[in-house]
């Protein structure tokens, strides 16, 4: 157990899940002069996974943490992100991301997802915050003033706000809406190499690239300054359509790239085969508040990664959170939070779900075969390096604008958002 101030001193925000949803609001909370304390039900902070890329919509958030350079020093800015077919190896559309950097102010970033991770937990330990381990939640209780969360020691803690950033799986999710994750059929495996030699050494690492193939895709990039080469191999299961519990196995993964390039094919013997993750996301939901707890992250909105906002749309939750709290004291220096949950209620929902069923539909897009993957392939070869209306409405703004926001970026209007226009 790590504790940064006495647990005997009453706490403000109570947040469940050590995650980089969990901790990146800790630290946004805490700097606005809130006691908040952390629950982690593991025995330590950590991370499990590889790389992870971070758009100008999470860069300008942590610019304005001071976090941006550090971020920087630990991962890598690349040149380009790069399309490509991955049956015959031919590039299909890039956007050039010097380019995108001046267009929205803050660089395109890959990192690994550990290194991220300990950013924030840093950034939270110094910033005063309280981090619990071995500190399991099984239930809630949500008040009209506060909040209570129930340990599975048969203990409880009461705060007057609690954050639910406790993941896909998440007890507040299922006590407060009662639904279940959505299982896509999709598995992923992942794996890093030092780049020094071998193919780690013959890959472009100012490139974020990816394969598109029928019911797969592959991704490199770079991680920790070029030292690492981060790779991701993504199938559909026919396993888990057939309704087998055993899916996503690593002779379906060999099975699923067979008709890919031989570049693909040489990275799969690299791919962690000992583990594999199995994609699911959420439906869409309208209600992340109930009474004094709030969903946060993949409690309230996991997508699917196809672009590849999961862990940008967890940490803007937290900042979003924290800027209404700063804009909604009250003259004695108190947090109304019952205006401030409101607001986070009124922002972001509609956003997020956007983002969830853009990702669903880019999967859908990405895995195309036959006569819809010419045509797909076609309308991305006509496309112009500099066309960026895909993603104005998602890199340029975090859903909760400062008032100087340029015109060309503000939002669509809460309940206008159509999915067919991105």
């Amino acid at each position: 157990m790590a504790v940064t101030r006495s647990s005997a001193e009453a706490t403000d925000v109570i947040i469940v899940g050590g995650g980089i949803g969990g901790l990146s609001a800790a630290y946004s909370l805490a700097r606005q002069g809130l006691r908040v304390r952390v629950l982690e039900q593991a025995s330590a902070f950590g991370e499990v996974g590889a790389g992870i890329q971070l758009a100008p919509n999470c860069t300008r958030i942590l610019d304005d943490y001071g976090l941006l350079e550090e971020a920087r020093s630990l991962g890598v800015v690349p040149e380009a992100m790069v399309m490509r077919d991955a049956v015959s190896g031919e590039e299909l559309t890039r956007l050039d991301l010097r380019d995108m950097e001046e267009r929205y102010g803050y660089p395109y970033l890959v990192i690994h997802r550990s290194d991220l991770h300990a950013m924030f937990l840093r950034a939270a330990s110094q910033a005063g915050v309280e981090l619990v381990t071995n500190a399991k939640i099984v239930d809630y209780t949500a008040g009209s003033d506060e909040a209570t969360v129930h340990l599975e020691d048969g203990s409880t803690q009461t705060a007057p706000f609690v954050i639910a950033a406790d993941g896909l799986h998440s007890p507040a999710r299922y006590k407060f809406v009662g639904d279940q994750p959505v299982s896509s059929a999709y598995v992923a495996y992942r794996g890093t190499m030092p780049t020094g030699s071998g193919r780690g050494a013959e890959v472009d690492l100012a490139e974020v690239v990816v394969h598109i193939g029928p019911d797969c895709h592959f991704v490199h990039y770079g991680l920790r300054g070029g030292e690492l080469l981060n790779q991701v191999a993504v199938f559909e299961s026919p396993k888990a359509l057939a309704g087998e519990e055993a899916w996503g196995t690593p002779d379906e993964l060999d099975a699923a790239f067979a008709a890919t390039t031989p570049f693909i094919q040489d990275g799969l013997a690299h791919m962690w085969r000992d583990k594999w993750w199995r994609m699911y996301d959420r439906d869409p939901i309208d209600q992340w508040v109930h009474g004094r707890v709030a969903l946060l992250g993949d409690s309230a909105h996991p997508p699917l990664q196809y672009i590849a906002q999961g862990a940008i749309m967890a940490i803007e939750d937290g900042w979003v959170l924290g800027e209404h709290v700063r804009r909604l004291r009250t003259e004695d220096g108190s947090v109304d939070w019952d205006r401030a949950l409101a607001a986070y209620q009124a922002v972001r929902p509609e956003h997020c779900r956007r983002v969830v069923e853009t990702s669903r539909a880019w999967g859908v897009l990405w895995h195309l075969d036959g006569r819809p993957r010419e045509q797909r392939n076609a309308l991305l070869r006509a496309r112009e390096t500099g066309d960026y209306s895909m993603i104005d409405w998602l890199y340029a703004t975090t859903a909760l604008w400062p008032e100087d926001e340029p015109e060309m970026f503000r939002p669509i209007p809460l309940g206008t958002a159509d999915a067919s226009l991105v």
